[in-house]
């Protein structure tokens, strides 16, 4: 296969892989790869996955990066409240929970941080959809709730102000009964507690 005729067919794709490659030509050799890396053509983001060097990656081509180079996988966490406004948006790198054990790749177009979770708790994500692709991230819900579980010292309004919520948007965009009937499947009393004085927090500060 020639470049040009590769560019055709992976050319939708933020990043893809070798096995995405062989489906469209199953004689495909891997060399073509390391080839066209050396002529700047193709960057690799972690082994086995590779993007075009000159293709312009938004927010959304991330989370699908995210999504696909350490699957099962969403976008959760900072990055996710960040994009839905609940934080400021100086988030380091691009945070995902996973079923899988927990996970830092640092790459040439970005740090992707992978926490682990129990299967019982890979729910409550949507889908952010472009053309006939899809990113997977956490509701604003499941996003606050996921971090709440990774950060136990968050249990009073100290902390709650510690990552400057803001409190307008939870209101615009947290529905309470989704929030309190998501942290039940976490099993976890002082989660719950701490989720109940949190949203005392909001509500009557």
């Amino acid at each position: 296969m020639q470049y040009i005729e590769f560019r055709k067919i992976m050319g939708g794709f933020p990043v893809f892989s070798l096995a995405d490659i062989r489906q469209a030509d199953p004689a495909f050799h891997r060399r073509r790869l390391n080839e066209w890396q050396e002529k700047g053509y193709l960057k690799k983001v972690i082994k086995g996955y590779y993007i075009f060097s000159d293709l312009p990656l938004d927010e959304k081509d991330l989370f699908e990066i995210a999504n696909r180079i350490y699957a099962p996988s969403y976008v959760s966490f900072e990055m996710a409240l960040a994009y839905y406004g609940l934080i400021p948006e100086s988030v380091y790198g691009i945070t995902s929970s996973s079923t899988r054990k927990t996970m830092y790749f640092k790459t040439t177009i970005g740090e992707f941080i992978y926490h682990s979770l129990q299967p019982k708790l890979y729910f409550g994500f949507e889908y952010l959809t472009r053309n006939s692709r899809y990113a997977k991230i956490a509701s604003p819900e499941k996003a606050l709730l996921d971090y709440f579980y990774l950060h136990p010292e968050l249990s009073d309004a100290d902390g709650f102000r510690e990552i400057r919520i803001n409190r307008e948007v939870v209101s615009e965009k947290i529905n309470h009964k989704k929030l309190m009937s998501y942290a039940g499947f976490y099993e976890q009393k002082s989660l719950k507690i701490r989720t109940k004085a949190f949203w005392e927090f909001i509500t009557h500060a």
